[in-house]
């Protein structure tokens, strides 16, 4: 089966890495491990996040152009016509102005994996993007569902018969049950080159620095880990952007404690992974968080902040502790609380690498999406 694949809000290939990128790229190979041939149909960015009026209409006359061009390029064979379209996360900020005119046209399938809906979004500067959303998840042949926060709006914009599948979300769990069998060696190697003492409980978090959230983030385990200053502990934190600055201060009470790794190609995270002890992070508005599944996998047990969808991919309280959002003194209880449990600390992170590869690997995402590809099809002929 041929798929068109399309991400508005970040392509599979975009220079900057992130969670969204990194889940289009997974999509893509999950839906070729399933036996599917995937094209990528376009790498149009249809985010705004400023609201600009003038820029999301630029960036809708781009998408209808676009979709001018693929249809002369189907009808004339120089691209073979695709069975599905597949859109991958598509909201206000970052409709998807190709698919459904796509689908429309050839009479195909559409696809969406995590939609959201914010009707309180209505008449505000993203009406445009809204209202887009709300018709391209109106027409949806299939909604996918990696955290349920999001199913109550969108369900209620679905025509009869069409339902939303929830997906665990995955990652290809291979390279970091690998580099956990090296545990000992990556410790070892992290250590020189950051100059850490390997003797200390290590812990990590991975996440870019961008305003809003992300700094929320980082400010609140700042606040957190401060009340710990005096144990001996190490922080990796790998990640950068726009707002490092404001990353730096977030954590500027335990600046003795914190080494600045950066960011990281993917193919070293997996060995820094395996070489710390407990990842740690607030979570705040996470939607579920790619880097909880990826710290799992390398068998770290991992303390965050419950909100959006972490509690579908941390399976606490047996391979990790979730805390009330907003409450730093609780996030800081647990990291103590691990702290002086080694054996307890050792238990979850066996139970969490455990759990991810059974739930939330490469193959258990390819064989999901293969259901949801054999349902719709089904429900078609």
């Amino acid at each position: 089966m041929l798929i068109a694949f399309y991400a508005p809000m970040k392509s599979p290939e975009h220079p900057n890495p992130s969670g969204d990128r990194r889940l289009a790229q997974l999509l893509m190979r999950a839906l070729n491990q399933g036996g599917q041939q995937v094209h990528l149909a376009s790498q149009l960015r249809s985010y705004d996040g400023t609201g600009n009026a003038e820029t999301q209409a630029t960036i809708r006359q781009e998408g209808e152009r676009q979709v001018l061009t693929l249809l002369d390029a189907y009808s004339e064979d120089k691209i073979a016509k695709p069975h599905i379209w597949f859109t991958y996360h598509l909201y206000h900020k970052a409709p998807d102005w190709i698919g459904p005119g796509i689908s429309e046209a050839l009479k195909i399938p559409y696809i969406i994996a995590e939609a959201s809906y914010a009707a309180k979004q209505s008449g505000g500067p993203w009406e445009l993007g809204l209202r887009a959303s709300k018709q391209a998840i109106e027409m949806a042949s299939a909604i996918i569902s990696f955290n349920a926060v999001d199913d109550a709006c969108v369900s209620s914009l679905l025509r009869g018969g069409t339902k939303i599948f929830p997906i665990p979300p995955f990652v290809d769990t291979q390279p970091y049950a690998a580099a956990a069998k090296e545990k000992m060696l990556h410790r070892r190697l992290t250590a020189d080159r950051y100059s850490i003492d390997p003797g200390v409980p290590w812990l990590l978090c991975v996440a870019m620095m961008r305003p809003g959230d992300k700094i929320q983030s980082y400010e609140q385990l700042g606040t957190a880990l401060s009340k710990l200053k005096d144990r001996p502990w190490r922080l990796l934190v790998i990640g950068d952007g726009t707002a490092r600055e404001q990353a730096t201060r977030a954590l500027a009470a335990i600046n003795d404690h914190v080494h600045w790794i950066g960011t990281q190609d993917a193919e070293k995270l997996p060995g820094i992974y395996a070489a710390c002890d407990l990842y740690v992070w607030p979570a705040v508005n996470e939607a579920f968080g790619m880097a909880f599944i990826e710290a799992q996998a390398s068998g770290l047990p991992v303390i965050a902040g419950n909100s959006g969808g972490v509690s579908g991919v941390v399976n606490a309280p047996g391979c990790g502790v979730l805390v009330e959002p907003g409450k730093p003194e609780a996030l800081a209880a647990a990291v103590e609380k691990l702290l002086d449990d080694p054996e307890s600390r050792q238990t979850m992170a066996s139970r969490a690498q455990q759990h991810t590869w059974d739930h939330h690997g490469l193959n258990s995402g390819a064989s999901s999406l293969n259901r949801v590809l054999t349902e719709v099809t089904l429900c078609r002929s």
